[in-house]
């Protein structure tokens, strides 16, 4: 039987950092992954260029059900220390909206960094390795792998949620919490498109492609951002931020005119502008097809109603939705949900009941806006358990 000192189950941005981390401590780690890939992730996100964390990355900007948990990690690593590691390795990158940092390369640069800082420190990497069984052993736990079995005294579980199982993704992490005792809570896709009704959809259908910004709410939360109108219901960054917090059978509301009164425009118009049909004057805040749609063949301004250039602004500046669902974990960024924080020691990560084992990353039940947000989690997350391990 292998023996090894850390054993990392996930060879994803949090588990590769935690192994590179606990490698430099001298540790003897071995990370396993099913995958024949690592950092399959890190590979497809920010459009193939990895938006690696968020200048902004704050408590507040992650959604758990105890939103404290993060602090601790968060706060010893930050997005200026992900960045030092980067440019270390020459990886250059470059500032978006909204502080979302990306790699002015492909993001298999970061994959291959991290690859190399664990060959570098001594760490091993399998791929193409399922972990068939974990039991408790003397001095730590043993695993069964297709070639053998292993021991190690440490073990980090990284594995992430059910988001995109065309990747690989599974439950495995949630599994393992729950065969050593820990709780999790329920789990549901997080930066996900919404799906609509069969006939809001058909309504919709000529809107396929236009894009508007838009203030989006759902209940207390609300995010000013782009929504993008499609073949199956609504997306756009507005849309996924959203999709987080909403809940099935809730509904979302839209302003695609956020911060103008379109109630007091139209009739300001209809005196000023008397000819001007009621598209046109939507036109003037909002793409020419949405437009044309919420107007519905209204006519002349001026034989509009107060009623009805009230329902017309409505449709614009309070448009109520109840989506039909999601796109689900096929199409989710993030998985919301996971191991329960309150069974985790917020520094290291580690199981309070269990001694010696670990969850990072996505699995845990702390999910970050869009933007990089959970990138940085993954980096951070994976750090402080690779100075416990």
């Amino acid at each position: 039987m292998e023996q090894f000192e850390v054993v990392v189950i996930g060879a994803g941005a949090a588990g590769m950092m935690c192994a590179v981390e606990a490698a430099k401590r001298g540790r003897r780690v071995l990370v396993l992954d099913h995958a024949r890939a690592a950092g399959e992730k890190i590979r497809i996100s920010g459009g193939g260029r990895c938006n690696f964390t968020n200048l902004g990355a704050a408590p507040a900007s992650f959604i758990s059900g105890n939103p404290r948990f993060c602090i601790s990690a968060l706060s010893r690593y930050r997005p200026a220390d992900i960045i030092a590691l980067l440019e270390r390795h020459g990886v250059a990158w470059h500032e978006k909206t909204l502080g979302q940092l990306f790699c002015d390369g492909s993001a298999t640069q970061v994959v291959e960094l991290l690859k190399a800082e664990l060959a570098r420190r001594g760490a091993e990497l399998r791929l193409a390795t399922p972990v068939r069984r974990i039991e408790r052993a003397t001095g730590g736990f043993q695993l069964w792998l297709d070639g053998g079995e292993v021991a190690c005294a440490s073990l980090v579980i990284a594995t992430g949620g059910k988001s995109i199982p065309k990747m690989g993704a599974t439950g495995f992490g949630y599994e393992v919490a729950e065969r050593f005792g820990l709780a999790v809570v329920p789990t549901r896709p997080g930066l996900v498109p919404f799906t609509l009704e069969p006939a809001l959809l058909e309504r919709l259908k000529p809107l396929a492609g236009v894009a508007v910004h838009a203030r989006v709410a759902s209940g207390k939360t609300r995010f000013d951002e782009a929504m993008l109108f499609t073949h199956r219901g609504l997306s756009g960054p507005a849309m996924l931020q959203i999709s987080s917090y909403w809940r099935a059978g809730g509904e979302i509301e839209m302003d695609m005119a956020p911060g103008a009164d379109l109630f007091e425009t139209l009739r300001r118009d209809r005196t000023a502008h008397p000819r001007q049909s009621v598209a046109t004057v939507l036109a003037e805040h909002l793409p020419k097809r949405l437009a044309q749609l919420i107007a519905d063949d209204g006519g002349n301004i001026a034989d509009a109603s107060d009623k009805r250039l009230r329902g017309v602004a409505a449709a614009v500046n309070a448009w109520r939705v109840k989506p039909a669902g999601t796109e689900g974990y096929r199409t989710a960024e993030v998985t919301v949900g996971g191991v329960d924080t309150r069974g985790l020691d917020s520094r290291t990560l580690e199981a309070k009941a269990v001694p010696g084992l670990y969850f990072i990353g996505e699995v845990v039940d702390v999910t970050g806006w869009l933007g990089g947000y959970n990138f940085q989690w993954a980096w951070a997350s994976g750090w402080c358990a690779g100075q416990a391990v």
